[in-house]
């Protein structure tokens, strides 16, 4: 079967955006699974840099379909800023397909987001803040608004009426904010649901007939498996499934319609806001990662925490998940290392353990069992074969392979497209 699964194989901001771009121009589709606003994948073109935080990165291929998945939340305003953006760049937004099943973000989302984040003080998650969680959370509970639901004006009025009085009692009697109007905001959902209206389709449908017409699909996840919220590092999660599984069940695509699950991982770890990061640096070598790597948030600007790559908590992503094969970026970003370490296992007390636990104080509290490995110390940007690879660099690739348990296919030289490496069985 033709589909393909691109997905953070970490904590997020794996370089994703870059991979499914290149994967794109020679896919049919690419759809956008899950997540919100506040997943960030930058791609570099020669037409410049794009931020791209909904629409899916294929939109940069003229030829390639993109579909904004039902698993998705949508804040309306920041897709029509980041449409306009494009069309403002000469980006063609005709294949632009959104799915009438996707959950709006509604405008208290992020005011709940922000005030839900003060309570918990120093306890906070870490979040963006955009009004995902809240989103998600209606969702589950069946209390939220839909793009299918901004098609029709009465059915919108009932719904969103319905939902601020419930929203109105929340914020006035547990925060003491002031109540939302929901005449204003029935307006802006119906003027956004107009602008958007060319765009939103059955995109199950539209899916399944790319599919059975054998077209490749790519299956496009948010933020990184690590985020999962019953996988990953819980509660410094996410709201979706940013999975495997997650991205069939956020595109509408049977798992045995997959043939392929490409894991993107890092050539080192990264991680934005609060929650457990087991190999994190706080010296130079942390700082020297993360000015090279530009580990700054695409959303939000934050610095990222930075460490050396965890092949436990890689290994276990690549099981749960079946992935395939590895996308290794950033790989140049460790060009200036005489040394890299690598943590191979996690020391509890007076035991060494090579998986996840679920306790979030006891993942804490682990100590990296570190494995060392030569550097190259040469510059690897301009490398386009596995030839133009250091020993060095090519003995780290395998090193990494035998410790996740998956062969890598693509390495990361650098930000651009053309900056990439790609790999066949047997030649490192």
């Amino acid at each position: 079967m033709p589909a393909t699964i691109g997905m953070g194989g970490r904590w997020g901001d794996e370089g994703k955006g870059k991979l499914t771009d290149a994967l794109a121009g020679k896919a049919g589709m690419v759809v956008r699974a899950n997540g919100g606003a506040n997943a960030g994948h930058t791609v570099e073109t020669n037409q410049g840099v794009f931020k791209l935080h909904l629409v899916p990165s294929g939109i940069l291929n003229p030829s390639c379909v993109c579909v904004v998945g039902s698993g998705v939340v949508i804040d309306l305003a920041k897709l029509l800023r980041e449409m306009d953006d494009l069309e403002s760049r000469d980006i063609s937004l005709a294949n632009l397909r959104i799915a009438e099943r996707a959950h709006v973000v509604m405008p208290y989302h992020p005011q709940l987001d922000r005030l839900e984040e003060e309570i918990r003080a120093d306890d906070e998650i870490g979040t963006t803040r955009t009004g995902n969680g809240p989103a998600y959370s209606d969702k589950v509970a069946r209390r939220g608004i839909r793009l299918a639901d901004l098609m029709d004006p009465a059915t919108l009025r009932r719904k969103v009426e319905s939902t601020v009085k419930e929203k109105n009692a929340l914020l006035a009697g547990v925060y003491g904010e002031a109540p939302i109007d929901s005449d204003a905001l029935i307006a802006s959902l119906q003027a956004a649901g107009e602008r958007l209206r060319p765009h939103v389709v059955p995109a199950e449908v539209v899916v399944q007939d790319a599919l059975a017409e054998g077209n490749d699909v790519i299956l496009e996840c948010a933020q990184g498996a690590m985020l999962d919220v019953d996988y990953g590092t819980y509660p410094f999660v996410t709201s979706s499934s940013p999975t495997a599984a997650g991205a069939c069940q956020g595109a509408g695509v049977a798992p045995l319609q997959v043939r392929r699950v490409l894991g993107v991982y890092k050539a080192y770890s990264t991680r934005v806001g609060s929650g457990p990061l087991p190999t994190e640096l706080h010296n130079d070598a942390g700082h020297i990662i993360r000015e090279r790597g530009r580990e700054y948030g695409t959303t939000t600007g934050r610095p990222r925490r930075t460490g050396w790559f965890d092949a436990v908590a890689a290994r276990h992503i690549a099981r749960l998940n079946g992935v395939s094969d590895i996308a290794l970026t950033l790989l140049d970003v460790l060009d200036t290392f005489e040394e890299i370490d690598v943590c191979v296992g996690y020391r509890i007390g007076d035991r060494v353990i090579d998986y996840m636990p679920a306790r979030d104080d006891e993942l804490a509290r682990v100590e990296p069992v570190y494995e060392t490995v030569p550097g190259w110390l040469a510059d690897t940007t301009s490398a386009r074969t596995a030839a133009d690879l250091p020993a060095g660099a090519r003995a780290y690739i395998r090193f990494l392979e035998e410790r996740v348990g998956a062969p890598v296919s693509l390495v990361g030289v650098g930000p651009s497209r053309e900056q990439l490496v790609q790999l066949m069985p047997g030649m490192l």
